[in-house]
């Protein structure tokens, strides 16, 4: 079983920034991708970012171009910063990791509310 631990979140002005952290209890590299997902009130969950095992990037259409996925490998831990905030980011975003073996596992979520 892979856990997974999110922190950053809370509440940011509009057109700040926003950067979250997902520490696995695995190796990355145990892992087939990692990265986030978010869920608005009354919507689908959606793709925020992620990294694969190797390296391969993806944005979802919401943030490209105001996001930066990034991981550390030796802390088993993938970050990503969202930049120039709107009320329409808020949701609750969730770790998301695919083992080797295909199987999904998501963090418990975060709150981000982006509000003056």
């Amino acid at each position: 079983q892979v856990q997974l631990v999110e922190s950053g979140g809370g509440l940011v002005q509009p057109g700040g920034s926003l950067r979250l952290s997902c520490a696995a209890s695995v190796s990355v590299f145990r892992l087939n991708a990692m990265g986030w997902y978010r869920q608005a009130p009354g919507k689908e969950r959606e793709l925020v970012a992620t990294v694969t095992r190797d390296g391969g990037l993806k944005y979802g259409d919401s943030v490209r171009g105001r996001s930066t996925i990034s991981r550390d490998t030796d802390k088993n831990t993938v970050y990503v910063q969202i930049n120039g905030l709107t009320a329409e980011d808020t949701a609750v975003y969730y770790c998301y990791a695919m083992s080797l073996y295909g199987y999904d596992h998501w963090g418990q979520g975060t709150q981000v509310t982006v509000s003056s």
